[in-house]
């Protein structure tokens, strides 16, 4: 038979090793499904070649109201880039923004930022420049009002999110240190000590880090938000991008090898025998047909066994090492 590439291969693959079809698995379908699902669970949390350390992208979104333009204002710009627009029930107020170039609020779409207060549905939106009013029908809260950002269930942990650079004090900017010393120190790399670069670099990063440090991050797997202290009003700005440092959980969809790992088909195995051991438990010393009785003790037994082997070689082997904090 061919190595599993599927969750049904996988689970044919299991039950062929507990003896089917020559011997009867007394397992339901659906205990069959969870226990797999149970396998996966523990092979992700602490399997090293589970996940994968990746730098993600993520633009920060903008809020998105939805409005419907009267009949006297049906332009399809109602307010201006930066303008506030205050609602007529809610007295709540936002900022008219844009989501990169050339991405502004068009036709009954406005992208806010900077809301204060909650707007409701049917409030009447005016600007504090334009002579055009619209209604509010719905409202979607983006990163920059929700101060988190949203990530998917594919990541399981967060380890940093990768400095900000301000476009105007940023390697670009002639008059900060570091583009002053390529420019005037490191012009001729072959007649210029590198120990001297890297020494100008590592006592920067130093100054860096007890003046400015790094951005505090807060998450959490089972709300998928990513927290990240800063004041998000003045340090990012709708349409820019941050890198988030993490690990993601390899699809074993988009990778079917990981239906094949050694580790996971043994210990998936374990999970169904033991299941079985626990169905025949409740019918211990019944005799069957010529003489066979029923001895679900053992099967359970020597599942758990097997469990505990295999839990105790995943720490030994597999798991990666716990990262120290220090303080």
């Amino acid at each position: 038979m061919a190595a599993p590439a599927t969750r049904q291969q996988l689970i044919d693959y299991c039950l062929r090793k507990l003896g089917h079809p020559v011997t009867e698995i007394n397992v339901d379908d659906d205990q069959v499904e969870d226990r797999i699902d149970d396998a996966f669970q523990y092979y992700r949390d602490y399997h090293y070649d589970a996940v994968q350390r990746i730098f993600m992208k993520h633009m920060i979104t903008a809020s998105r109201m939805t409005v419907t333009s009267n009949a006297v204002s049906s332009t399809v710009n109602l307010f201006a880039l930066g303008e506030t627009i205050t609602g007529s029930i809610s007295q709540a107020t936002a900022l008219v923004t844009q989501e990169g170039p050339g991405n502004t609020s068009t036709g009954t779409t406005l992208l806010l930022q900077n809301i204060r207060g909650t707007f409701v549905a049917g409030d009447v939106l005016t600007g504090n420049r334009s002579a055009g009013t619209a209604t509010m029908v719905s409202i979607a809260l983006g990163d920059m009002d929700n101060r988190y950002i949203q990530l998917n269930d594919a990541i399981i942990n967060v380890v940093r999110v990768l400095p900000f650079t301000d476009t105007k004090t940023g390697m670009d900017y002639m008059f900060d240190l570091r583009y002053q010393l390529r420019l005037n120190d490191l012009f001729d790399l072959l007649s210029t000590s590198i120990i001297y670069y890297q020494q100008i670099k590592s006592h920067l990063s130093l100054i860096e880090m007890l003046l400015v440090g790094q951005k505090t991050v807060e998450f959490s797997r089972h709300t998928n938000r990513l927290y990240v202290e800063m004041a998000w009003d003045k340090e990012v700005n709708p349409g820019e991008y941050v890198i988030v440092e993490c690990y993601r959980i390899l699809n074993p969809s988009e990778f079917p090898d990981v239906y094949n790992d050694w580790f996971l088909k043994r210990y998936a195995t374990a999970l169904i025998k033991r299941q079985w051991g626990e169905n025949l438990k409740k019918f211990e010393g019944i005799q069957m047909p010529g003489g066979v009785t029923l001895n679900g003790q053992k099967i359970w037994d020597e599942s758990i066994a097997e469990i505990n082997e295999l839990e105790n070689e995943m720490e030994s082997r597999y798991q990666a090492p716990p990262n120290f904090f220090l303080g």
